[in-house]
């Protein structure tokens, strides 16, 4: 899934969740609302795709303002080698019932520095991705995340990454 398609799923699934909840309301099908802010830590691996395996960490801090079905949150991950991504973007989340376990999707774009690490072939990358994962009572989730980094063809080269993680997010209310 090094094309794009987390991100094309995201769209896909957040504006046909648009469509059958949020158009109807009198907010307006990306009316502006307030949902807890949380904090994640992940760590995980860079898979051996292109890429040396490597570990990296990744902090994300979802706000608290969403647009109809769609989330915003900023992200800063550091490679094991040095490598330092920074962006803001949009999510998705899916609940499934009452049972807490949920998928979410992101699509980021951002900033991307090799500093002697792995070149993605220019400065402007792209993160999108898939997380498994289970909310509790309180709020807590515990996830696997898979995603992909690429500049998306903005230049010459485009080696793009995979990373499988394990997150850990935290309410903050």
């Amino acid at each position: 899934m090094a094309d794009g398609t987390f991100a094309a799923l995201l769209l896909i699934a957040g504006l046909t969740d648009m469509g059958m909840s949020h158009c109807g309301t009198d907010e307006g099908c990306l009316g502006r609302s307030e949902v807890t802010p949380r904090l994640s830590i992940s760590g995980g691996q860079v898979l051996e795709r292109q890429a040396d395996a490597a570990a990296e960490v990744y902090l994300r801090y979802d706000t608290r303002t969403k647009f109809g079905p769609f989330g915003t949150a900023a992200g800063l991950s550091l490679g094991e080698n040095g490598e330092t991504w920074i962006g803001y973007g949009a999510t998705y989340a899916h609940f499934f019932g009452q049972s807490g376990a949920y998928a979410e999707l992101h699509a980021m774009p951002g900033l991307y520095f090799d500093n002697g690490g792995f070149d993605l072939g220019g400065e402007v990358a792209f993160r999108s991705g898939l997380e498994l994962g289970y909310e509790t009572v309180r709020g807590w989730r515990v996830a696997l995340s898979y995603d992909h980094r690429s500049n998306a063809g903005l230049y010459d080269e485009n080696p793009g990454v995979e990373t499988v993680q394990l997150k850990l997010s935290i309410p903050l209310n």
